[in-house]
């Protein structure tokens, strides 16, 4: 069964995301590959600078692929909600642990900014057709 066709601020907002998420992975293996070395947590027991690489690779794998390949939109909106929920401990560890990174140097700014991961997840989701090819089969 072929999936429907997403509205036009769909696709934008998927191609904004993929978009945002490939940058993320290419600053991940360049400019802000220290900050993000901030968020990886330290009861993680693999060396800090292997995660971000890891995870670099994985967002523009990710990202790139969730612009371009438009036939696979659903089951890579899936995959990246999972990522997104498979990251998140990072930024949960960067809060309890008072870790600056990327200008987030209060509690208050960590706070808040645990409250855009569901927002990402969410759009991951909306912006593939994802949510709703999953309410058409049950």
């Amino acid at each position: 069964m072929k999936p429907r066709p997403t509205s036009a601020l769909q696709t934008l907002a998927r191609l904004g995301l993929g978009g945002f998420l490939t940058f993320a992975g290419v600053s991940h293996l360049t400019f802000a590959r220290d900050e993000f070395q901030a968020q990886v947590p330290k009861s993680l027991p693999l060396n800090e600078d292997f995660v971000v690489l890891a995870s670099g690779i994985a967002e523009i794998s990710l990202g790139t692929a969730f612009m371009l390949w438009k036939e696979k939109r659903i089951p890579l909106g899936w995959l990246l909600a999972a990522f997104f929920v498979a990251v998140f401990p990072g930024n949960i560890s960067q809060y309890l642990t008072r870790t600056d990174a990327f200008g987030l140097d209060t509690d208050r700014k960590r706070f808040i900014r645990l409250f855009f991961q569901p927002v990402l997840i969410g759009v991951a989701l909306w912006s593939s057709g994802a949510w709703q090819a999953r309410k058409r089969r049950g």
